[in-house]
């Protein structure tokens, strides 16, 4: 098989990337310093440990698996994917798209912990209860079991004397004894009620010098970041604002996370930020402490350029993969679907080199689609970049009522895509459930491309039968931030059926890159 007109394309890109301005595909400046957000794109409610020399990241994903993704890096700045701990999440129809879904649910606030040689990773879905995933490398495999407790927003803590706590609630926050299997052995003890708003939250536990801290927020996009601390894991508790910043743009309302020691004794913690319709973004911060409490940031402000942590050592810079030309045997770990999918209805062997997507049972439309694959898209550190995503698309073996294309991805959603009607073929742009546009077409390999911007909140929609010159289609795409969903905006490649199953279409490459906007 043959990927010239692809690699034509990257080559093209390589070129026009030394014209964009400002062009920047990680945090680490190369100078010593780094830049947040320390990832430009959707990984929230982080947790971080170190182990050895490395640092690992656990953040949310909610209802999209391959998930509960575990990042790993060994300077705090340049992150990788490590794995994602769970394949699918068979614990409920929902999260087949069987006649109910789980659009704003599922995983979240995942605490992770290492003890006695296994990484543990402790979570609860509001509708199924807790969770714990185990495994002696943070590569994996993980093993899942559903506990007899939930906790929400857990912050998971193994104490020097051997006791397993659990720090969870919201606006009043609960210690409980674990027992060794993490079941509950004592009832909750209710240790600190939140007195500043509603919705302290995102308790992580830490014991330094003496002191219990239960490090949480007071959530929100305009969120405040606390410290509690006490001699006593059950209280009295104080409290303590570490870090409150109101400026506008990416240091705003800052809040939950994790705090980190370097083994050069630095201090940093690993909080995010909301960041528009991309969704919330992490970032790095460093950490001062100053009468026994860990101030963050600098004279009470999030930084945002500055010096990397110290770690011994200077690592080699990391580019989190986005483009793919579908050429292996499994996805890469930057693919995950909405909701699990049905195994044998895609492919990247049925046709090697390139991604089969099969249509089920006719739905409704994408919302109730399986097998819709996602990906998370990055920003490029200048309001002036937006991000695009094209693909190339065979539609040769379509049936009447399949619609298959190019997705952006949240609530609400637009596309483009070819739908097949009395065996013809239009390209169609729908957007919010409507179809804006539509145009016949006689060929059946197609390019569809979307440009999103994360600063001006907007998507556009063009398709192309060269790859060279591409034809607007529809209208934009106003881009939110919808809790109905609680995750960023996302590119997506789909194929479903609204009168019967069996049509396919095969996707030849994805790739993702910036753009001027």
């Amino acid at each position: 098989m043959f990927k010239s007109l692809s690699i034509a394309c990257c080559l093209f890109l390589l070129i026009l990337s030394q014209t964009l301005p400002a062009q920047q595909l990680h945090s680490d400046n190369g100078n010593g310093t780094y830049t947040n957000p320390v990832i430009a794109a959707d990984f929230p409610d982080p947790d971080v440990i170190q182990v050895g020399d490395t640092y690992y990241m656990v953040s949310t994903t909610m209802y999209v698996f391959p998930g509960v993704t575990v990042l790993k890096s060994h300077d705090l700045v340049n992150w990788e994917y490590c794995s994602n701990a769970i394949p699918r999440f068979d614990f409920g129809k929902c999260y087949d798209l069987d006649s109910c879904n789980r659009y704003g649910h599922g995983q979240w606030a995942t605490s992770m912990k290492y003890h006695n040689g296994k990484f543990h990773l402790l979570f609860i879905t509001l509708n199924e209860g807790g969770f714990m995933c185990t495994a002696s490398t943070a590569e994996g495999p993980w093993e899942i079991r559903k506990l007899p407790k939930g906790f929400y927003d857990p912050g998971l803590f193994f104490d020097e004397d051997g006791r397993i706590y659990v720090a969870h609630g919201y606006s009043k926050i609960n210690i409980t004894e674990l027992n060794p299997d993490f079941s509950p052995k004592t009832n909750d003890s209710l240790v600190y009620t939140g007195d500043i708003r509603k919705g302290l939250e995102g308790t992580h536990v830490y014991r330094i010098n003496g002191y219990y801290y239960l490090y949480g927020t007071y959530g929100g996009r305009d969120g405040i970041q606390v410290a509690l601390r006490s001699k006593n894991i059950y209280g009295p508790y104080e409290q303590k604002v570490v870090i409150r910043d109101t400026t506008p743009g990416v240091t705003f309302g800052i809040h939950q996370g994790a705090l980190i020691q370097t083994p050069t004794g630095e201090w940093w913690t690993m909080l995010f930020v909301d960041s528009g319709p991309f969704g919330r973004f992490p970032s790095l911060q460093p950490v001062t402490w100053r009468d026994g409490w860990p101030m963050v940031g600098v004279d009470g402000k999030g930084i945002i350029t500055h010096k990397k942590p110290n770690v011994g050592k200077v690592w080699p810079v990391k580019t989190f993969p986005t483009s793919d030309e579908f050429t292996g045997k499994t996805l890469g770990m930057q693919w995950g679907w909405n909701h699990n999918p049905d195994p044998a209805r895609w492919s990247l062997t049925q046709r090697p080199g390139y991604l089969r997507l099969t249509t089920g049972k006719p739905v409704a439309g994408l919302r109730e689609a399986r097998n819709t694959l996602t990906q998370r898209p990055f920003t490029y550190y200048a309001d002036s970049l937006a991000t695009t995503g094209i693909t190339k698309m065979e539609t040769g073996h379509m049936k009447d009522g399949d619609i298959a294309g190019l997705a952006v991805f949240q609530d609400p959603y637009a596309y483009i895509g070819v739908k097949q009607t009395n065996g013809r073929k239009y390209v169609i742009m729908v957007n919010d459930g409507k179809t804006i546009d539509s145009v016949a077409i006689d060929q059946s390999t197609i390019y569809l491309q979307t440009i999103a911007s994360n600063s001006s909140q907007k998507a556009l929609f063009k398709y192309s039968f060269d790859n060279r010159s591409f034809t607007p289609l529809g209208n934009e795409l106003h881009m939110k931030f919808s809790l109905s969903l609680f995750t960023g905006n996302k590119f997506c490649l789909f194929n479903y059926a609204t009168q019967q199953p069996g049509g396919y279409v095969d996707f030849d490459w994805f790739n993702m890159h910036p753009v001027s906007y």
